[in-house]
């Protein structure tokens, strides 16, 4: 989906936990992609399937549901259908899909037994238990302006989730679904909760919504979040602070 993986298990070291994850990421790849042709996701975005086909798939209908849940959530700030897509199409989930599919590895590692991990999928993370010495995970969020410089650190155990939506990675790719026009009002917005799928989606509402998303956010029971202004200015929910680290 236009972005990489990365797999830290601390407390196993069964290689076979990473094969699975693997699998699975390349599973989803096949068919969410909205960069391959013959993905489900090209297909539903041309026409050729609809929702309801037997082919679609009960993952598939799982998260084309909870996209239109959230789409009611946002007032239609979220909408899926009416974003530009790499196949061409108005139909792009991946700002639900990939936080969708870390938080089902984060499920299989809990299946197995695993406490203490981190899977970060092109800087949306989550996190469980601790990190390598029994100590607090730290996450850094990128400055939009310096690939070397961070513009803040968060800390904290898990369960946690991290996701950042922002123009540094890929450009200026988010849109209003509204109207349709690249959003450039913010460097970035992050948000933290208890599950990605969700935090994804917030961060990418979030971004779009502006500083008074941050308003919006608060509604969500344990979420909360922080904006960066293109001249660098940080605003933060209080909730938010309490996981930056000095």
């Amino acid at each position: 989906m236009g972005t990489t993986v990365s797999i830290d298990i601390v407390d196993s070291h069964d290689r076979s936990l990473v094969d699975e994850l693997v699998a699975w990421f390349h599973e989803v790849d096949e068919v969410f992609s909205p960069y391959k042709e013959a993905s489900v996701i090209s297909r539903i975005g041309r026409g050729e399937l609809a929702p309801t086909d037997a082919e679609v798939g009960d993952d598939v209908r799982e998260v084309l549901q909870r996209c239109g849940e959230l789409a009611e959530d946002t007032d239609g700030l979220f909408d899926v259908w009416s974003l530009p897509s790499p196949n061409g199409t108005r139909f792009d989930p991946c700002g639900y899909v990939k936080g969708w599919s870390v938080q089902r590895a984060v499920g299989l590692l809990r299946s197995r037994g695993v406490i203490d991990f981190c899977l970060n999928a092109g800087g949306d993370v989550a996190l469980g238990g601790l990190d390598h010495g029994g100590v607090e995970w730290r996450v850094g969020v990128r400055h939009p302006d310096d690939p070397m410089a961070l513009a803040l650190v968060l800390h904290g155990a898990g369960p946690l989730a991290v996701a950042t939506s922002g123009t540094y990675e890929r450009g200026t790719h988010i849109v209003d679904p509204r109207n349709g026009h690249p959003i450039c009002h913010l460097a970035s917005a992050t948000v933290i909760g208890p599950d990605l799928a969700d935090a994804d989606a917030y961060a990418t509402t979030l971004f779009v919504m502006g500083v008074d998303g941050l308003y919006w956010l608060a509604r969500h029971q344990g979420y909360s979040g922080c904006v960066i202004t293109p001249d660098g200015t940080v605003i933060a929910t209080d909730a938010f602070n309490a996981y930056r680290a000095s």
